[in-house]
């Protein structure tokens, strides 16, 4: 029976172990904390956005650059698998308005129990507060926290840099780069941007949601919804766009978003609805009433045109400029982009310059918007990973 080391307890690394140990591995999973599926629970606050049920084609197209990677893995472990295998630990899904998919529960806590649960029946032993050190002297898996490990291979499942407090450090960089593997820096992906905003405008909105709310930038737009944050803007809509705007802001030190505070109406409509006469209503009242707006919506467009409102008012709702200065750092995302390259691992996710050893999740350079994407990945590649072990092997 060969035994497989798998370092990292998330959802890549935890599929990795079942699809191992159902093969008939002895599968052991290594986590430097103290509990398994942390930035698993932390996802399921927000309802646990499993997957998404759009066209298999559009789907895989939300990874950009690295969809042509990611396809294959995403083909053989489709959404549909991903809810089968949901539903085959007891926890129905649905799919929303919007075609997120999520478990009914709405929760992370009982798919994990269940999850772990068959884990243990399958045999696979769960070793917590076991840090992985790299490699000793004689070439065993070393770890902090659990004796030296000798296996028949490896899947490392060690996450990005995003949410560092819940164990994804990408302290595993300096580990592999020195056996010569290429790793591209990290960045922060799904993120808040840094926007100047005036005092007055900060301490009155901070906090204050915007909607509904179409964002543009670079030809591309997203309707959705955004936050006014003390340092900035945050939010559904803002982190679809982030790989784009955090890019130029690299490029260029800044980046114009456009906001349209009424996507709902066209710009000839809005016209028509401002022509109206607005008697002895304040500004505020007249466009909350005529046009829809909320008073933080109203004060944008007064922020966006220096502190005043411009003469030509459906045009400044519909093209409300916001100057974004800088992405939120790694502490503050929700997903980071880097990892290692894809021409450091072959198709079956092993990392070339050390055979035997497989990579999957977040610890690959890819990205991806929220809606389910980032979870589907993560399946996707754990189970690749396990996928290539057992070819191997």
């Amino acid at each position: 029976m060969p035994s497989i080391a798998v370092i990292g307890g998330g959802p890549a690394g935890l599929m990795a172990a079942e699809r191992l140990s159902a093969a008939g591995a002895a599968v052991t999973v290594y986590e430097r904390m103290p509990t398994f599926g942390r930035k698993f629970l932390m996802a399921g606050r927000g309802g646990l956005n499993l997957t998404h049920s759009e066209p298999l084609d559009r789907f895989k197209a939300r990874y950009g650059e690295a969809a042509g990677r990611l396809g294959p893995y995403l083909e053989a472990f489709p959404p549909k698998a991903l809810i089968a295998w949901a539903e085959g630990l007891g926890q129905p899904t649905f799919t929303g308005s919007s075609g997120r998919v999520f478990p009914k529960a709405l929760k992370a806590s009982p798919l994990l129990r269940a999850w772990l649960a068959r884990l243990a029946r399958q045999g696979v032993r769960l070793e917590t507060r076991a840090e992985w050190l790299g490699w000793d002297e004689t070439g065993a898996l070393a770890f902090r926290g659990a004796p030296p490990v000798r296996a028949d291979a490896a899947v490392l499942a060690l996450g990005g840099a995003s949410w560092p407090k819940l164990g994804s450090r990408g302290d595993w960089v300096q580990i592999l780069a020195a056996r010569g593997v290429e790793v591209r820096p990290f960045r922060p992906a799904n993120c808040g941007f840094t926007v100047p905003w005036s005092e007055p405008f900060r301490s009155r909105f901070a906090g204050a949601p915007l909607k509904p709310l179409a964002l543009s930038f670079e030809g591309r737009t997203v309707r959705g919804e955004a936050t006014i944050a003390g340092y900035g803007l945050e939010g559904g809509a803002v982190y679809a766009l982030s790989a784009p705007l955090r890019d130029a802001i690299a490029r260029d030190g800044r980046a114009v978003l456009e906001l349209d505070l009424q996507p709902n109406l066209t710009e000839d409509q809005l016209a028509a609805k401002l022509a109206r006469p607005r008697g002895s209503q304040s500004a505020s009242n007249f466009l909350r009433k005529a046009a829809g707006l909320s008073p933080v919506a109203v004060n944008l467009v007064r922020e966006a045109n220096g502190g005043a409102l411009p003469e030509n008012l459906a045009h400044a709702i519909k093209h409300a400029p916001v100057v974004l200065t800088a992405a939120q750092g790694l502490e503050r995302a929700i997903s980071s982009a880097g990892g290692i390259a894809w021409s450091a691992v072959d198709e079956n996710l092993m990392i070339k310059a050390l055979p035997g050893v497989f990579a999957a999740g977040e610890m690959l350079d890819w990205e991806a918007p929220t809606g389910g994407y980032l979870l589907q990945a993560c399946f996707a590649t754990g189970v690749a990973a396990a996928e290539g072990v057992l070819a191997r092997l």
